[in-house]
């Protein structure tokens, strides 16, 4: 978790800050039960709810993205990993946009990143219908343009990256490498899969630095 943290730290706009702790909407009541995230990428222009030891309180509004850190992923890191991004997901953020330039990803981001895990991402690919199932989680009907695409938000996780092994990616995102050809050949294509034993850690970092290019 340090290493992603120092990673994200060194390299990405200083408009972008990073923290540890729950996030929270206008629902949201006092100890009631809510998931600690590992790595929160938040906008430094919204405040933030200091707890102590570390730990804060962020608005929804300002979150761009979380981030899981495994050290080893399998079926039971996965499910909590999912069920993590389906509460943050949830969350209702209240926003008036009066002028948008760039691209605004369609909702907050949800990342994993692990030091080890299967040997082939399609294993990691394999457990998503039934992790799915028993967390409640359907995935929209996607149309056949990445266009079109990139305004759909995920309700699961957006992206999982096994350090030297590959990346799997929802197919919502404005980098990717699936192309408008293959998504109308397989209409029920939701995630780009890749093995691949170097430039994981380079495709989240792009992912982000897209996400927070825009100005709303």
């Amino acid at each position: 978790e340090a290493f992603i943290r120092q990673f994200l730290q060194d390299h990405l706009s200083e408009t972008i800050a990073i923290g540890t702790g729950e996030i929270i909407d206008s629902n949201s009541k006092p100890r009631e039960p809510r998931n600690q995230i590992d790595i929160v990428l938040y906008r430094r222009n919204y405040p933030k709810l200091d707890f102590g030891g570390g730990i804060s309180g962020f608005l929804a509004e300002s979150v761009v993205a979380t981030i899981e850190v495994k050290s080893i992923l399998d079926a039971a890191a996965m499910k909590q990993s999912i069920q993590t991004a389906k509460n943050v997901k949830a969350l209702k953020r209240n926003i008036t946009t009066a002028f948008i330039t760039g691209y605004q990803p369609p909702g907050i981001l949800s990342y994993v990143v692990a030091y080890d895990g299967p040997a082939s991402m399609r294993t990691v690919a394999g457990w998503l219908p039934a992790l799915h199932e028993e967390c409640g989680i359907s995935l929209p009907q996607m149309p056949p343009t990445q266009g079109e695409r990139v305004g759909i938000a995920s309700p699961t996780i957006d992206g999982v990256f096994v350090l030297g092994r590959g990346f799997l990616q929802f197919d919502n995102s404005p980098i990717g490498f699936t192309t408008d050809e293959m998504r109308k050949a397989r209409p029920d294509l939701n995630w780009g899969i890749a093995d691949t034993s170097d430039g994981n850690l380079l495709l989240l970092f792009l992912s982000i630095t897209t996400a927070t290019s825009g100005l709303a």
